[in-house]
């Protein structure tokens, strides 16, 4: 579209259309904005605080005394916005202007621009802090009843002020999340090696199998994984690294295992177990459950490794770097025993 018929279109559509409050409805604003060089964007940004200041003040020369900048210098830019519009904004009175009504639509569009642009600026500014700032950190469904909870309230016994946003996924969708930028640092299992993340083992989290308390092994207190190798299994479903885990043991004891039913949810397949549909292969609960039996497994060696992964080269704010800082100081000391 050419340059004035865009222009045309902003400023004679109907004001509902347009206007928006600073609590309006941003779904009115697009995804994408154009910032080449020969954009209106990158055309008109530089004179458009300038402009509101004239219309606010209706007066060029106190317009210019509050922007610390010659008024002759400001005449020009404004008469130089007006050309590069090819629409009158002002009707010049003497010293003083005034809006004609192309230029009070213009500045509606204009005022709602720049009020976004300061609440962005000052949002990254907050989140930046480091006192206050904050932290967007996503987790294992299993490590939010009790690790993560204790690891925020000791890494706040120093950073008071500081603010967490937290995500419970597994552990493929917070990668993705620390891809797009919607994560600074999860917690995640398996530990991932990808060329684009940096990633740290912490700890390791032993794997029981869990059976019913009736069931022909549940008065054992060890059990050979392969020893399970007949029973339905209750899992959690493909792309869960836990699932993934789960299928490596199983396939490392000499078997591939037959599911019955999968979750999204540990404490979930719990419940299927208690009630007789399967076996599973599960980190420690928070709280102990009725109707289950946890064995220990023997052979093979049943665990999974934490970790705290990260994107690689990406900068990290002063609470994300302390935050990071303090995960890795917990080595060997993540989960409770």
């Amino acid at each position: 579209m050419h340059r004035m018929a865009i222009i045309d279109a902003v400023l004679h559509e109907p004001r509902s259309a347009r206007s928006l409050s600073p609590r309006g409805n941003e779904k009115d604003i697009p995804a994408t904005v154009d910032v080449e060089a020969d954009s209106w964007a990158a055309t008109l940004t530089p004179r458009l605080a300038q402009f509101v200041a004239v219309a606010r003040q209706e007066h060029v020369t106190r317009a210019a005394h509050q922007l610390d900048m010659p008024q002759s210098t400001l005449s020009r830019s404004m008469a130089r916005l007006e050309h590069d519009l090819g629409v009158a904004l002002f009707a010049r009175h003497g010293r003083t202007v005034s809006l004609t009504a192309a230029g009070r639509a213009f500045l509606a569009s204009v005022e709602r621009a720049l009020y976004e642009v300061d609440r962005a600026a000052e949002t990254l500014r907050e989140d930046a802090d480091p006192a206050s700032g904050k932290i967007a950190f996503g987790f294992l469904h299993t490590m939010g009843s009790e690790t993560v909870p204790e690891l925020i309230r000791a890494f706040r016994a120093d950073h008071p002020r500081v603010r967490f946003q937290l995500v419970q996924n597994y552990g493929e969708a917070m990668l993705e999340r620390l891809r797009d930028g919607g994560l600074d640092l999860c917690l995640t299992s398996p530990v991932p090696d990808a060329p684009d993340l940096v990633a740290r083992r912490l700890d390791e989290q032993k794997l029981r199998l869990v059976v019913p308390d009736d069931h022909r092994l549940a008065g054992r207190k060890r059990v050979r994984l392969a020893e399970a190798s007949a029973e339905l299994f209750v899992t959690l479903e493909p792309g869960y690294g836990l699932r993934r885990i789960t299928d490596a043991l199983c396939a490392e004891a000499g078997f591939a295992p037959k599911v019955a039913f999968e979750g999204e949810d540990p404490e979930t397949l719990r419940g299927l177990v208690a009630a007789g549909l399967g076996v599973a292969l599960l980190p420690p609960p928070a709280v102990p459950r009725p109707g289950i039996v946890e064995l220990t497994v023997t052979a093979p060696r049943a665990v999974r490794e934490i970790g705290v992964a990260w994107l690689d080269g990406h900068p990290d704010t002063p609470p994300v770097a302390a935050f990071k800082r303090f995960l890795l100081s917990r080595r060997g000391q993540l989960l409770h025993r």
